[in-house]
Formats: structure tokens, C-alpha cells, sequence
């Protein structure tokens, strides 16, 4: 008998805690099914399930043999897919969700060389700037920037960002250049939230930290809106770095606060599928993957 067979045998038989239930499930004698649980315990040298008159019960050993059990059938039942998906045309529909603008500058690039590459695919993407819940939403992958709460989510490190607080030269021939985080009290300020009141803006690395707390003179929707006021001179703006690179190259928008510049957060790539997932998911996350650790933007900032 085959560590497999033997395997799924036990894991059946646990799944309802009965002999007799395993060998119905899986077209066996009840003889069969014994006989592969003592087998297994055989081989494994250490009992696996305790028998009492009316019941089944896992022993100590037996509940950690379970879990990887478990584990293994899951990983060679996923490779048997992957195997089996390798030699179809990867067509279907993908959904991806990212922040606003990063979506625009990042994500649709890399949409449209995947639709390039497997023209039998379609995507709709959904740029927004909340979290969004994969499963509930029914999205397959997500780009996430920040750090991650434990969510039982697949993910993949693929660049960092920084914040930089910016500018117009205007605004700040009119007003001065903050030389502190604790300056910008008497600065107009742009927020991104018309919801909150105040906003905290951190400046300083986690070991030396220079929160901010600031009650902001303009607060728009998105941060396309915002580095358009801080354009026109309205405030200073304390956006993700990649948002505004492009402004401080062509003088637009001058930063300030260098010197107290907080921490890098990561971007991730956030999905539901295994290592062994559909060729539509993998073949998006890889292409994606490879873009955004090729880009200066999303790597140095």
C-alpha cells in the first residue's frame, strides 16, 4: 500500500471518526480500511487512532499526523491541477483591485501587457482607496501598500514606498519653508480624508518617531485632487513618494522635511491561490511582480 492511499484512507476516517463511514465514502470494506490504518501505524511506528467499543478518538500523535496529512493530500491535489491547467490556453476573467492612483500608474501598464500576452483573458479592475475584502468582494488579487494584518491571504513582497512632503514653490516663496514636522502647525496643510477633522502625519523612523497631529486648511478626495491644490498653492501635501516624483522632477511641486523623512512601508501583492493556483492568477501575479521590482519608482524612493 501507497504512504497516499494509506494517507487519504486515515484522513477519511477521521473526518467522521468512524471505520464504517470511511469504507461508504470511499467504496471500501470495512477490512480494507483497517487494514490501512494499521498499515499506517505500522509503518509510522506510533498509534494513530484509539479504538474504544463504540467509538474512535485521535491520539496525541495522531492529531499532529492529521494536520500535515492534511497538508500534503491539499499540496499534491493542487499539483495535479497546476499539472493538468499547464496545458490549457489561460482564458477566463480575473479581478484585481488597487489604491486610485497607483492603480493608473502601475497596475493598468501591467493589465495591458497581460491581456497582450494571454488575449483569450479579460480583467476588470477596481482602483479604490479602502481596503478592500477579497473574499467578500470576490477579487483575486489586490495590491496592498503598508504593512499587512494577519489575514490568511497569499502574499508577495514586490517594492517599497516612502512619503514626501511637498510644495508648490509659490507657497512656499509665500509662506516659508517648514525646517520642523513641528512647523507645519503654522502651515496650511492638505489632507486626503474629508471624513476626519484632523490627521496625523508621522514623520521619524519606528525607533525615533515624530508624529504630527494637524487639523488640514483644504481636504479633497484622492490624491490626484490633493497634488493639484498643492499645485495651485493651496498647502503643503504629505503624500507616497511615487505620486509626486514625477511633479518634484519638472519643479511643480518642491518637498520639504527631507531630513525627518519616516520609515519605507512595502507593497505587497495580496491573493487567495496557492503556489500551485490557477495559470490566470499566477501568470497576472508574476507579470505584475516582475514590473513593479523593475520600476525605480516602486524600488528606490
Amino acid at each position: 500500500m501507497d504512504d497516499i492511499y494509506l494517507m487519504t484512507v486515515f484522513v477519511t476516517v477521521c473526518d467522521g471518526l468512524s471505520f464504517a463511514g470511511a469504507a461508504r465514502t470511499l467504496d471500501l470494506s470495512a477490512a480494507a480500511v483497517t487494514r490501512a490504518i494499521q498499515a499506517l501505524e505500522s509503518r509510522r511506528g506510533v498509534e494513530l487512532l484509539v479504538r474504544h467499543t463504540r467509538r474512535v478518538t485521535l491520539s496525541e500523535a495522531g492529531r499532529r499526523y492529521l494536520e500535515d496529512a492534511r497538508t500534503i493530500l491539499r499540496l499534491i491535489a493542487e499539483a495535479e491541477a497546476a499539472a493538468s491547467d499547464a496545458n490549457r490556453v489561460t482564458r477566463g476573467h480575473l479581478r484585481v483591485t488597487a489604491p486610485a492612483l497607483f492603480g493608473r500608474l502601475f497596475v493598468v501598464p501591467g493589465i495591458t501587457d497581460y491581456l497582450r500576452r494571454y488575449p483569450e483573458m479579460t480583467v476588470s479592475a477596481t482602483f479604490v482607496d479602502r481596503t478592500v475584502n477579497l473574499i467578500d468582494e470576490g477579487f483575486d488579487v489586490a495590491i496592498r501598500i503598508g504593512q499587512l494584518p494577519d489575514s490568511g491571504m497569499k502574499a508577495l513582497k514586490v517594492g517599497e514606498v516612502g512619503r514626501t512632503a511637498c510644495a508648490s514653490p509659490d507657497y512656499l516663496s509665500r509662506h516659508g519653508v517648514p525646517q520642523h514636522p513641528t512647523d507645519l502647525h503654522g502651515h496650511r496643510t492638505i489632507a486626503t480624508d474629508v471624513a476626519a477633522p484632523h490627521m496625523v502625519w508621522k514623520f521619524g523612523s519606528r525607533q525615533s518617531p515624530m508624529p504630527v497631529k494637524l487639523r488640514p486648511a483644504c481636504s479633497v478626495t484622492g490624491s490626484d485632487a490633493a497634488i493639484a491644490a498643492a499645485e495651485l498653492g493651496v498647502g503643503i501635501v504629505y503624500l507616497p513618494t511615487y505620486q509626486v516624483k514625477e511633479k518634484m522632477a519638472s519643479g511643480a511641486l518642491t518637498p520639504v522635511l527631507t531630513a525627518f523623512a519616516g520609515d519605507t512601508v512595502p507593497i505587497h501583492l495580496l491573493h487567495r491561490e496557492s503556489r500551485f493556483g490557477s495559470s490566470r492568477v499566477r501568470n497576472f501575479i508574476e507579470l505584475l511582480a516582475e514590473r513593479l521590482r523593475a520600476d525605480q519608482k516602486v524600488r528606490t524612493v
